[in-house]
C-alpha cells in the first residue's frame, strides 16, 4: 500500500508539475502573445507616423514646387511687363521724334516761304527801281529833247 500511495503521490505530482508546466506554457503563450500584439501595434503606429511623414514631405516638396512656379511665373510676368514699359517708351520716344522732325519740316518750310516772299518782293522792287529810273531816264531824255527842240 505504500507502494501504491507513493505512486499515488507521483502521480499527483507528475499531474501537478504537468498542470504547471501546462499554465506556465499557456502564460508564456499568453506573454509572447501580448509581446507580438505590442511589437504589431507599434510597427503599425510606426507605419502609421512613417507615412504622416511621408505625406507631410510630400506636401512640403509639393508646396514648394508651387512657390517656385509661382515665382517663375511672378518673375516672368515681371520681365513681360518690364518689355512692354520698355517697348512703351522706345515708341513714345520715336513718336517724340516724329513730332519734332514734322515741327523742323514745318518750321523750315515756313522759313522757306518768307525767304521766298522776301526774294520775291526784293525782286519785284528792283523791277520797281528799274523802271522807276528808266522812267527817269525817259523823262530826262525828253527834258533834254525838248530843250534841244526848243534851243534850235
Amino acid at each position: 500500500m505504500k507502494e501504491q500511495e507513493i505512486r499515488d503521490k507521483e502521480r499527483l505530482e507528475l499531474l501537478s508539475n504537468i498542470d504547471k508546466m501546462k499554465k506556465e506554457d499557456a502564460a508564456a503563450q499568453e506573454a509572447k502573445r501580448q509581446r507580438i500584439n505590442t511589437l504589431m501595434k507599434q510597427a503599425a503606429e510606426a507605419n502609421a507616423q512613417a507615412l504622416i511623414e511621408k505625406e507631410k514631405r510630400m506636401k512640403e516638396e509639393k508646396d514648394q514646387e508651387m512657390e517656385i512656379i509661382a515665382y517663375q511665373k511672378a518673375r516672368g510676368q515681371k520681365e513681360y511687363e518690364a518689355q512692354l514699359e520698355a517697348q512703351r517708351i522706345k515708341d513714345e520716344k520715336e513718336r517724340e521724334i516724329q513730332r519734332l522732325r514734322e515741327l523742323q519740316e514745318k518750321a523750315a518750310d515756313r522759313q522757306a516761304e518768307i525767304d521766298a516772299l522776301r526774294a520775291k518782293r526784293a525782286f519785284e522792287e528792283g523791277e520797281r527801281q528799274a523802271r522807276e529810273r528808266e522812267r527817269l531816264e525817259q523823262q530826262k531824255r525828253q527834258r533834254i529833247q525838248a530843250d534841244l527842240e526848243v534851243a534850235r
